[in-house]
């Protein structure tokens, strides 16, 4: 990434505004050909030796192969520099209009070509242990990404209601209990109805977006790969909520070291930018 001279240019004014306004917005250009390709050789690593935490979340008929893995900063140098060693953390500091960015964790998302398997609509946040609103992920690809194949959001969706969160193969309510919370609308049938964004992407370009956005992304055409990586960022207000059942990410033993409601500070979640550093 360039440094934070540069930052200026690419994070501007009116991107946080957009941020703040639609929940998504693209910052094209924000890596170097050279971040992008030691990040590669990271998601190939982890492709070579999954963890403990992956998941296949595609059927066994379907011609591709959907695969995601999570928290693997800890194991992956490529992915610890690309984390702690680039301005990221700056990024999503001001783009949440926070003091500072903590790192929440690192996803990994690979559709092989010919992936049949849909992304649904669906809010990440209802699936995690954390609450407050200054957030943001990140989505990364470091393959070209079409329009059709790019991940989409709901313009201002982030502003609420939560809606229920359910397993993106069989659409059960295994987080929040069944009834407790409304269910997604019908979007795809209903575009027409929505501020649909999304953009087609190439190496070095991003999307960042709050984790209430609604999102989804279709399958994977032809003979692209599509591999991205995402990473999660925790601002001011966001405080550890500590759920009976277990979250995706799972975070074991979590709720033993951080009481509800108390700021994410554990070496779980290093801080990456701070306005007092």
């Amino acid at each position: 990434m360039t440094q934070n001279a540069n930052i200026d240019s690419l994070v501007t004014p009116e991107i946080v505004e957009t941020y703040a306004q639609d929940g998504a917005v693209c910052i094209r250009g924000l890596f170097r050909q050279d971040q992008i390709d030691e990040l590669t050789q990271g998601i190939e690593e982890n492709l070579r030796s999954p963890s403990s935490r992956a998941k296949v979340a595609s059927e066994p008929d379907d011609p591709g192969w959907f695969f995601e893995d999570f928290c693997n900063w800890q194991d992956i140098a490529a992915y610890r520099q690309f984390i702690f060693d680039s301005a990221v953390g700056e990024v999503a500091a001001r783009l949440m209009q926070s003091q500072q960015a903590r790192l929440y964790h690192d996803h990994l998302l690979v559709k092989e070509p010919g992936t049949r398997q849909r992304t649904p609509w669906h809010q990440d946040q209802p699936y995690y242990n954390v609450e407050g609103h200054q957030n943001v992920s990140m989505w990364l690809p470091v393959d070209p990404v079409s329009r059709d194949a790019t991940l989409e959001f709901v313009a201002g969706s982030h502003k609420g209601p939560w809606l229920m969160p359910r397993t993106f193969m069989d659409n059960q309510a295994k987080w929040f209990p069944e009834g407790s919370l409304d269910d997604l609308p019908d979007i795809e049938a209903n575009r027409r109805d929505y501020k649909i964004l999304g953009w087609a992407l190439e190496p070095g370009d991003a999307v960042f977006f709050n984790m209430l956005t609604l999102h989804a992304s279709a399958g994977v055409d032809g003979n692209q790969r599509r591999r991205a990586f995402s990473v999660r960022f925790l601002g001011d207000d966001m405080v550890h909520a500590p759920r009976h059942w277990t979250t995706s990410p799972p975070f074991p033993g979590l709720e033993k070291e951080l009481e509800a409601g108390a700021p994410m500070d554990h070496p779980l979640f290093p801080l990456l930018a701070s306005a007092s550093t």
